[in-house]
Formats: structure tokens, sequence, C-alpha cells
């Protein structure tokens, strides 16, 4: 009787496919079966390239002389600590029994390719294969991701364009790091008194360096600069007074004056003092006039959903724990069927998730961790607001490509009680945020006024959240909901015309403030935003494209670059800093191979990779850009000589370390 073969990426993962399709039979070392089914695992990743020894001995040898290595056929072995399990996942893809394989490793691109590797170590058995591509863990999901099974062919660029990635680190990493210690390790050794220190390079390693390094860079050469802005008190009476600040705006005296330091200040504090004696002799019995004032109503959304760089950026600041402690601890909960799959770079829902999203909503009705998150869930079934969700921004599926954003499934729910403290803290950041998008917007009311003496205008504003909406879910810090407020209602009385008393004018000091230095988590929203750190979200939503890597690295190039020591971290802000290696092996890649460190060229590989996914490029193309790259870079370091000119860069980088041969500060 012939069988299907389940394969999945963890053991973990193989138990709940065999509990929901109800494979009730006989486990043994390594699968399970039953009498229709056999489940089987991988752990991880069972298969490796091969380093370039495999292909001649000769390789072993680092030399320049063997550079650049570009193998015609690319050769893969067996991860030594897992030969055990690739044999068993080997045996059942080629026993005679079995004529359906059903892939059910991660659904991405790095899952796409664990499974295409062992399938390619196994001979490629020629049997019917079908993709499993689910969105969760749940019975529901697994059900329905093996009933709708794609053949795997379908998959085919997605499976190429990771074997490219690989290919692309392999190359990239080996030539590189061969090249540049080759050429430059003795002089970076010797100068931080090591034996032998290996350079180690990479398309997307190199350039998160690049960033932390220029942004520290940014900080030490930061000069801060005084500007004089100008503040106004004016009074309506003795109990009613209101500030306003001065800006140069058209038709004042100082538009676009170089005397100003910007639209709202001086650059010196004599000029400011200059425009308020001015001013005052101007005002006629020291009083002015109210030239405008503006009121309205401004609706403010609930934000979008979280992606795994959202999810990392927002615990990193709240939780002060780094993008891969995130990770693992958001795997932990997918893998409780809890929350959706991670892995993500969407925001938003398919419209397909839109139409049955009440489901996950009234599973949330039963969730006893939470009375007020209970109650919250029971509001948006009651009032019917989860109907329209799908005319809203929160759904669309021009921006889903492998997996919507991650969202609560609804289930699991008898587990949270035994998470750990953390893990409940991360299910709820997402939980609320999830329920927030069905909540009305949050309804602020705003006064803006300008007091005008002569030819100067002042500026006044002020804002209050009238109506509550969504923030009634999120309660964030920084909204207050008053709408109470006394100085927005006196505001409000103020009439166009209207002559007030200028009660006293000063100068205030400003300065300018240094560049933030990223922390482990707005580093992320930077490499999804190829290099650029943009503080707004919807902004971010309007621009992103490729960024730098995907949502299931980022997190792993940062841990990998502080292990081997090229930058630090400090565990209670989470603020990234280069080390004095970190900063050296910097100058060295930028005066080799400066494109490295190039976010906008780096995420442009990244492109190029969704680029063959979606069939616009044909692989081979792509293929013949990284190898000409590679080519033209090493030819232009062989021909460099600039091994002293770069110690001087050494000399001043290490001023800023009380150890150089540490690195330490």
């Amino acid at each position: 009787m012939s069988k299907a073969l389940f394969i999945t990426e963890k053991p973990s993962v193989a138990a709940e496919f065999a509990k929901a399709l109800k494979i009730n039979g006989r486990k043994s070392d390594g699968f399970i079966e039953s009498d229709k089914a056999v489940v089987t695992w991988c752990v991880g990743h069972l298969v490796t390239m091969s380093y370039p020894e495999k292909y001649d001995v000769k390789l072993k040898k680092w030399s320049l002389s063997t550079l650049p290595f570009l193998p015609k056929t690319y050769k893969y072995e067996v991860i030594d600590g897992v030969k055990k399990q690739f044999n068993i996942v080997k045996s059942q893809l080629i026993r005679e029994d079995i004529d359906r394989i059903y892939v059910c490793t991660d659904s991405g691109r790095e899952g796409e390719y664990i499974y295409r590797l062992v399938d390619e170590m196994s001979g490629r058995p020629n049997k019917q294969k079908r993709r499993v591509w689910i969105d969760s863990q749940t019975e529901e999901e697994i059900i329905r991701g093996v009933k709708e099974a794609k053949d795997l062919s379908e998959y085919d660029n997605l499976s190429e364009a990771a074997y490219l990635r690989a290919k692309e680190d392999y190359l990239m990493g080996i030539n590189f790091s061969r090249l540049l210690s080759l050429v430059y390790g003795k002089t970076v050794s010797n100068y931080l008194g090591k034996n032998y220190i290996v350079i180690a390079v990479g398309r997307v390693m190199s350039c998160v360096l690049g960033m932390v390094v220029q942004r520290e860079r940014e900080v030490r050469d930061f000069v801060v600069t005084p500007f004089y802005r100008i503040m106004a008190s004016f009074k309506v009476d003795e109990e009613s007074k209101y500030d306003g600040e001065w800006k140069a705006v058209e038709g004042s005296e100082y538009f676009e004056s170089p005397m100003l330091y910007n639209e709202g200040g001086f650059k010196t504090q004599d000029m400011a003092e200059k425009l308020i004696s001015d001013l005052r002799d101007s005002s006629i019995d020291g009083k002015v006039v109210v030239e405008s004032i503006t009121k309205k109503k401004e609706n403010k959304n609930a934000p979008l959903l979280f992606n795994l760089a959202e999810i990392q950026n927002e615990c990193s600041k709240k939780f002060k724990i780094n993008p891969e402690q995130t990770l693992g601890h958001i795997q932990a909960l997918y893998e409780k069927k809890m929350l959706t799959y991670p892995r993500t770079d969407a925001r938003v829902l398919s419209t397909a998730v839109a139409k049955e999203i009440n489901k996950n909503l009234k599973k949330l009705t039963n969730f006893n961790g939470d009375l007020e998150i209970k109650n919250i869930a029971e509001n948006i079934l009651d009032k019917r607001w989860f109907s329209n969700i799908a005319k809203t921004k929160y759904v669309d599926d021009s921006k889903v490509t492998d997996h919507y954003a991650i969202i609560p499934t609804g289930e699991g729910l008898q587990s949270y009680m035994a998470l750990k403290d953390i893990q409940k803290k991360i299910y709820n950041l997402v939980l609320r945020r999830f329920l927030s998008i069905f909540y009305p917007p949050a309804v602020y009311s705003k006064v803006s006024v300008i007091t005008k003496i002569d030819k100067e205008r002042f500026f006044t504003s002020d804002k209050v959240c009238v109506e509550i909406g969504y923030l009634e879910v999120l309660k964030p810090d920084n909204d207050s909901y008053d709408s109470e407020n006394k100085n927005m209602k006196f505001l409000s009385t103020l009439k166009k015309g209207q002559s007030v008393d200028l009660d006293d004018l000063i100068v205030k000091e400003g300065k300018t403030s240094p560049p933030k230095r990223f922390t482990t988590g707005s580093i992320i929203i930077a490499m999804e935003n190829a290099g650029k750190l943009i503080e707004d979200e919807e902004l971010r939503e309007h621009i992103k494209g490729s960024g730098i890597g995907t949502s299931a690295t980022r997190s792993g190039i940062l841990t990998k670059l502080e292990k081997i020591e090229y930058i630090k971290s400090n565990n209670k802000t989470q603020v990234v800093m280069p080390t004095l290696l970190g900063e050296i092996i910097y100058d060295v890649v930028r005066n080799s191979i400066p494109t490295l460190l190039n976010p906008e060229l780096t995420a442009s590989w990244e492109k190029g990779l969704t680029m063959v996914t979606q069939s616009e490029i044909e692989g081979t193309i792509y293929m013949d850009k990284l190898e000409n790259y590679i080519i033209k870079n090493t030819d232009r370091v062989l021909k460099l000589n600039n091994g002293l000119r770069l110690v001087n860069h050494f000399d001043m980088i290490s001023s800023f370390y009380k150890n150089p041969q540490t690195g330490a500060e």
C-alpha cells in the first residue's frame, strides 16, 4: 500500500503535523509512521556547501594565486553533527512504498532551501512532490495547507533564489575574506599585537558594520551648535495668558536671512536681542493682534500590524532585549500555535485572511490571561467592527509576499499562564496591536493661533485627545486623554483680529543634538529600509523596497558581528557601538572594496533575488553579475598598495579607545 511522506523542519513541528493529520502510528527513531503516512523531520539545515578544499586539496592553503575561487559546479555535503537524521530522512524519501512527498519545511526561502538540498543529496527521487505553505501551526491551518498543497515545481523560482543567495554569501565570504586577510591581515595583526587575524567579510555583514561605524563617527565628529529662539508671552486678562514662538516665515523681515540658523532661530544672541528690541518699539501701547485662529479635528488611526522588524524594534525599546532574543521568543509562541509565522516583512493582512478574521476574534473571547483583552475582543464582535476591515489600510494583498503580518491565532491560550514573563509581554504586545486595528480612530481637537507683531508672527498650538478610540486598547505612554484641558479651552475662545497685550519677550538658547547611536532594534529598522533609520512608520511603509538582508537573517547578522567582536551592544540600553577591531576592519574594507559598505548596493542584491523569485530576471544573469563583481574587486585589491597608509587611519581610530589591544573604551 502506497503512503504519503511529510517532511518538516523540526521535530516539534512534525509532532503538530502528526497530531493535526491524525497520523497515530508508531514512533521510530527519527520518524512517525502509520498505515497511511510517514512524518519525518530535518533539524534545521542537514546539508551545506563544501569548503574549497573539497574541490582541490591545494585550496586548503590560502593563497592569492588561487583567487578568485569561482567553481563551475558547486559541491554540497551532509553536516557532520546531523548525518544520522539526514540518513533517516533520505531512507524515507527513497522508500518504494512512498509515492507522495509533502514538503512542510518553513514557508519561506530558507525553508525551501533546506528541503531542496536534502532532496538533491538523496538523488532527487522521482515521486509526486507537493509544497505545504502555512501561516501558523494551528490544526485548521495545517489541514488547509495540506489540502491546498501545490506542486513543488511551482516554487522552483523561490528555490533558485535560495541557491543563488547561498552561492552569493559563499563566494563573497570565501573570496573577499581570504583576499583581505592575505593582503591586510599581517598589517592588522601587527598593529593589534595579535598572532594572526582573519578579516571576516560578508555581503550583509560588512554593510551593517559600516552603518554602525559611520554612525559612531558622526557622533564623534558632531559639534554642538547653539541657536537662539524668541518666545513671547501674550495676555488677554489677568487670568488668561498664552505663549507663542517666533518663526521667520514669508513676510518676516528675516525671511530666508543668512543670519538665521533655521526658520525658528538666529545664529547669534545679539541678533535675537535686536529683534526683541525692535518688536517692543513697534507694538503700540504693548498691544498686538491675533491674526488668525484655526480649529480642526484630526483623526489618528491605529498603527499597522507587526512584522518581524517592527516587533524586534519595539522589544528592544520596551524590554531591552536584542532582536535574536525577540525572534527566539516569537518563534516559541509560533510553535505553541499562539502567533502566526514570525519571519514576515508584511505589516498587513491578506484579503482571504480578513474575510475570516472574526474567527480569531471569537477564539480570543476565551482568553483568561487578561479580562480586559477578553472584553475588548467581545466589544469588537458585538459592534461588528471587523466587518469592514478589508476596506482599510490593514488589508492589502499587494503588500503580502510570502506571509501576512504577525497576529494572534486565538489558539494555544491554555499555554499562556505557563509562558515565561517576557513571552507574555511580547504576546500581549502583538495581541493589543492586532485588536487596536478594529477600533475607531482617536480624535484630536487642535487649535492653532498666529499672533502678529508688526511684520513678525508668533505661533501657538495645542492639541488634546477628545475621543480615545483605539488608544483604549494600546494605552500608549505619550498620548494623553484629557478633554478638560484648560489651556485648550481658553485658546478656543480667541477671535481673529482680537487685540491682546504683549506681556513679555525672551530669548531661549537651543542646542543642536548629535545623531543617535543605533540600538539593536533601530538598526533592524534601518536594515529593512536599506540603511535609512526612518522614524515615521507610515513613511517607512510607503518607501519600503528590498532592504539589507531578510526578516529571517537580520538578527543573526548582528549576533555574528558581536560574536566576532566587530560590534558590541549594551544589555541595559541596547545601544550598538563598534569595537576598535570593528573600526579597523571597516577602514580596511573602505579602502579596498568600498562598495561592500554601500546599503543601496547591498539592498540591490536582495532585490535581484526577489526578481529571480518573481521570474523578472533569469538566475544566470544574476550569477554573471555576481561573478563579475568578485573578479573586478579581486583584481582591484591586488593592484592596491595602501597598507602603510592604513596604519595612519588605525592610529587615529585607536585614540578613542583606552586599550588598543582589546578595543575597550
